[in-house]
């Protein structure tokens, strides 16, 4: 069983790489579903057909599905939904209103993503790809299982023991709408989807996230924050596609800026993300939609390899917190001390090893804090921060 997630900054192509490679992993043999868990679905437009909630054959070994929010809200949420549209109804909200608000920002997409835990206990699929929304939905869906498990440890214990004992107490004097045990059974289920999913999902040997890049700068600085945050959150990134890369054969006057500035951003894509693999593919003549031109983007970005291997195993940058104190690990083998020199500049580290320089964007926790010290042993790069946070 294989799980590959596809996200990006919207636009870059993100939804075509993902049906590309769905179609070549089912043209290798593979049983393959493809899957938007993204609220504007492109995933039907890419293979240019109409999909639904229930998985479409699109062709031998491959299905596809977009899944459709009011029915993982009824799956996954619907319990807690009730109660909450009831409690929005009883301050005076219109009812049709409140049904709308009682469904927290994200947890639409949040729901969908659990029809990969669903396909992957199923068994019936070899390959599971996952058309993801762009980058910052993405990270709040994926740190959501974090946030909500502190929560039911730290939170849900007292709340649910509060309920049970003011419920009796306070209903002969109000009509308000307490949750019941059904509610909080509820939570405790949907607690328990979410952290399957997010354990399923940090498995590198099962799942690994790739990013959908094109070389331009404010693309390319969003990713990098990402692939920051995927560390800290424990997902592992495997793959960076740069799309749209203009070809070398394109020889217009119009184009040679364009491409001189690509050139630039590829090398910044190239130092950021080494050693994780870098597979670039060529701007198309046309908009890429429907399996003719799907199967030949899968050619331009994987060629003769397999798209379900893992392209990269291990931890490139990993953040923990020890002692109040956050550290952030870097492995840069067959250097030496004297090698590296490291500058930060606002939430930016830019390291040079030699002659190459690397970039790393800080996540917002550690942004805030200063750089305490750096060592250099066994091989890593090890960079301390201030306690805070």
């Amino acid at each position: 069983m294989r799980i590959i997630l596809y996200t990006g900054k919207g636009g870059v192509g993100k939804t075509s790489v993902a049906a590309a490679t769905a179609l070549r992993c089912a043209e290798l043999g593979y049983k393959t579903i493809v899957l938007s868990t993204d609220a504007a679905h492109s995933l039907g437009d890419s293979f240019d057909v109409t999909l639904s909630n229930e998985p479409k054959l699109m062709a031998p070994n491959l299905w596809a599905q977009e899944a459709d929010m009011s029915a993982t809200i009824e799956t996954y949420w619907s319990t807690i939904h009730e109660w909450m549209s009831a409690l929005l109804a009883w301050r005076g909200m219109e009812r049709i209103l409140a049904d709308e608000m009682a469904i927290l920002p994200g947890m639409e997409e949040l729901a969908s993503l659990l029809y990969i835990t669903h396909y992957h206990d199923g068994g019936d699929h070899d390959v599971i790809i996952a058309d993801m929304a762009p980058t910052g939905e993405t990270l709040r869906l994926l740190s959501f299982p974090e946030v909500l498990h502190w929560w039911m440890e730290r939170l849900f214990p007292i709340e649910r023991t509060a309920a049970n004992i003011l419920r009796p107490l306070v209903k002969p004097f109000t009509n308000i709408p307490f949750p019941d045990d059904s509610v909080f059974e509820a939570a405790k289920n949907l607690f328990g989807e979410l952290d399957r999913m997010r354990l399923l999902l940090s498995d590198p040997s099962v799942s690994s996230v790739r990013l959908v890049v094109n070389p331009e700068k404010m693309v390319i600085r969003e990713a990098q924050r990402t692939y920051t945050y995927l560390n800290l959150y424990g997902y592992h990134t495997d793959l960076v596609v740069c799309n749209r890369v203009i070809p070398e054969a394109v020889d217009d006057e119009y184009f040679s800026a364009w491409k001189e500035a690509q050139g630039k951003n590829f090398h910044v894509i190239e130092e950021s993300f080494s050693p994780i693999p870098i597979l670039p593919v060529p701007l198309f003549r046309e908009e890429v939609m429907g399996a003719t031109l799907l199967r030949q983007m899968a050619e331009r970005i994987f060629g003769e390899k397999d798209p379900s291997r893992v392209f990269y195993q291990g931890c490139a940058r990993q953040i923990q917190k020890e002692d109040g104190h956050y550290t952030m690990t870097l492995p840069l083998p067959f250097v030496t001390k004297k090698d590296i020199s490291l500058v930060r500049n606002g939430d930016e580290l830019i390291i040079h090893v030699g002659s190459q320089k690397r970039n790393v964007f800080l996540p917002r926790t550690l942004s805030r804090l200063p750089t305490t010290d750096a060592k250099f042993e066994d091989g890593k790069l090890k960079i301390r921060f201030a306690a805070g946070g």
